[in-house]
């Protein structure tokens, strides 16, 4: 299937990038500049910004509560943004529609990014705001049941390093892991997947770009051998929490997300693929708008139901 003719449009009139060294500062101003106002955002019940204290410091978070009941299930979100870029406000959008949707009580978690924050700094921050959740299950209005993870892009690296950690560590109160398009091997050798190949230009996400994007990180002293950096390499999948793994057709990183989840299913994992037709990297973030591609919240929330 070709791309969306809306995303082939948008990609067809967006600006070309400036050339020259990627500067963090200005890419994130650009960002924050597009976020709509408060008034012009998707309604939810009750938003509130609190700073989580946890073991790995003050943590901000953003908390979205969809309706008025007792208690909620907690998804706990983390952004993308190739470990540089994303924040809060950014994906503001994502978390909404994520309470809106599941109807679970949404966390969204502002971690350190890099380059200023060397690794593990923000995956730290966002193990550890799992950790606090569940910690804080009454002042939280925790329903004592579900406890979901879920990101995009770098967001969904960290959903599967944090379920790793919490694994070993026995840490079991994980129910759900949610990767949206993840990126879990940061080996950008284009012979390892095929789609870093068939995907490698025009579809908005490039595979040129996957190494100076991710640049930031890696030159932190993320190593992309450690299984806790690129997750696909860790070697014993077993007792992970039940996964579902969203893919997108014109995504260079679409092959080791879907490669991923078929490891997940060969350990035993309850694991769920889903790979979104004419969409590229990003979609959830910048295209579910669109009716064919908006549905991702709803599998989202049938996935937590069922399982």
């Amino acid at each position: 299937m070709t791309l969306h003719p809306t995303i082939a449009e948008v990609l067809r009139n967006a600006p070309a990038p400036p050339g020259g060294p990627l500067d963090p500062v200005a890419m994130r101003a650009g960002e924050e500049a597009d976020v709509p106002p408060v008034d012009r955002r998707t309604p939810v019940h009750a938003v509130a910004d609190e700073i989580a204290r946890t073991a790995a410091g003050e943590v901000p978070v953003r908390i979205y509560t969809p309706d008025e009941a007792d208690a909620h299930g907690l998804l706990v979100y983390f952004h993308g943004g190739a470990f540089f870029l994303g924040s809060l406000e950014t994906h503001d959008h994502v978390a909404r529609s994520l309470a809106n949707e599941t109807g679970l009580k949404v966390i969204s978690v502002g971690y350190r990014r890099a380059p200023e924050d060397a690794y593990p700094a923000g995956l730290q921050d966002c193990y550890a705001v799992v950790r606090w959740a569940a910690d804080r299950g009454a002042a939280l209005a925790w329903d004592g049941a579900t406890l979901a993870i879920a990101g995009d892009s770098s967001g969904g690296n960290f959903v599967a390093a944090v379920a790793a950690m919490a694994c070993d560590e026995g840490f079991d109160r994980i129910t759900h892991q949610i990767l949206y398009y993840p990126s879990l091997d940061l080996d950008f050798d284009v012979d390892r997947y095929a789609s870093l190949r068939d995907n490698a230009e025009g579809y908005g996400l490039e595979t040129a770009g996957l190494k100076p994007f991710n640049a930031f990180y890696l030159d932190s002293g993320a190593d992309p051998a450690d299984p806790l950096v690129s997750p696909i390499k860790r070697a014993d999948l077993a007792g992970l929490p039940p996964a579902l793994v969203i893919t997108a057709e014109h995504d260079p990183m679409r092959d080791e997300g879907e490669l991923y989840g078929r490891r997940l299913a060969e350990a035993g994992v309850a694991a769920t693929v889903s790979r979104y037709q004419g969409a590229g990297h990003g979609f959830v973030q910048n295209f579910s708008w669109i009716p064919e591609f908006h549905r991702v919240y709803a599998e989202t929330r049938d996935f937590l139901r069922s399982r």
